[in-house]
């Protein structure tokens, strides 16, 4: 009789404790996180111009504002790739708070 009751006991622990785990769901697929895509203007590299060989003083001046305008467009490029960066970032920050936020309510 006794080994009965243990038997018994061993049985309904065990149900017990198969049931608390199969009540908490795990995903099968972790969610991703949110992405942004590069613009091709901001991967493309900066190709300042260079002075012609037996060049003049007019090649000199023209090579001067080109190489202006040129740096100005990279410079526009770079800060493009870094508030891409930093917005990112913000998203992916924000994924993580709505899903900490979600596995508290849970």
């Amino acid at each position: 009789m006794r080994t009965k009751i243990l038997i018994l006991t061993a049985a309904l622990a065990c149900a017990a404790s198969m049931s608390a785990c199969a009540t908490r769901v795990l995903p099968s697929a972790l969610p991703t996180p949110p992405r942004r895509e590069m613009p091709e203007t901001a991967k493309a590299p900066c190709a300042l111009p260079r002075l012609p060989d037996l060049s003049t003083y007019a090649d000199l001046e023209a090579a001067y504002y080109a190489r202006g305008a040129v740096i100005v467009a990279c410079d526009a490029a770079r800060q493009l790739a870094v508030d891409l960066h930093a917005a990112e970032h913000r998203d992916e920050d924000a994924w993580l708070r709505e899903i900490n936020i979600r596995r508290h309510d849970r």
